[in-house]
């Protein structure tokens, strides 16, 4: 992911128009563009697997699953995403087509090159969704995922989960058992290995 240049600074509605235009997928967060770099296979496999077991686990729910093709807008941080896999419950969220801005749970998948990106600056802007309870970090090299799980009180709490563990997400009741998050990539896959 890199910083584009812009001629001029955009407000976030000017950013959403012009994206809707571009042939490839961008990010936006404080009146930066960032351009977004495809993914490799088991970062989308990852992905895909935890898409399915939510939107198995949620069917005949109010809860709908997305994955990265569905913006997330953020007007606290004057931001735009695509998270790697986000679950919205809202009623005002099934009515808007081209975003989301009452997510319950977000994903992110972590590659080298926005690991740092995605643990700070996204998360930041994340935890500005008063929506939000729960944010899933998977980091597919060290083959580990962290649930940052939002207390009654307001605050963040990390709930880390090592190699084989299965993930619990309250916010939806769900067990994501490590073989279920893994299915199809093998164990040598990963960032480091590629």
């Amino acid at each position: 992911m890199s910083a584009l240049d812009q001629q001029a600074a955009m407000t976030l509605d000017e950013f959403l128009a012009w994206e809707a235009t571009q042939p490839e997928k961008h990010e936006f967060i404080g009146g930066e563009i960032f351009d977004m770099a495809g993914a490799e296979d088991h970062h989308v496999t990852i992905c895909l697997n935890i898409a399915v077991a939510l939107r198995q686990h949620l069917r005949d729910s109010p809860c709908r699953t997305y994955m990265a093709d569905m913006k997330l807008r953020v007007d606290a941080a004057n931001a735009s995403f695509f998270p790697d896999v986000l679950v919205t419950c809202s009623a005002a969220d099934r009515e808007r087509r081209q975003d989301k801005r009452e997510p319950l749970l977000l994903v992110e998948v972590l590659s080298p090159s926005t690991a740092a990106y995605d643990r700070g600056d996204k998360f930041s802007a994340y935890r500005q969704v008063d929506s939000l309870r729960e944010f899933l970090i998977v980091d597919l090299a060290r083959r580990r995922s962290e649930v940052y799980r939002k207390g009654a009180d307001g605050l963040w709490v990390l709930y880390p989960f090592d190699t084989g563990q299965t993930v619990h997400l309250a916010s939806v009741e769900l067990e994501l058992p490590a073989a279920v998050v893994y299915a199809d990539v093998d164990a040598a896959e990963g960032p480091a290995a590629a």
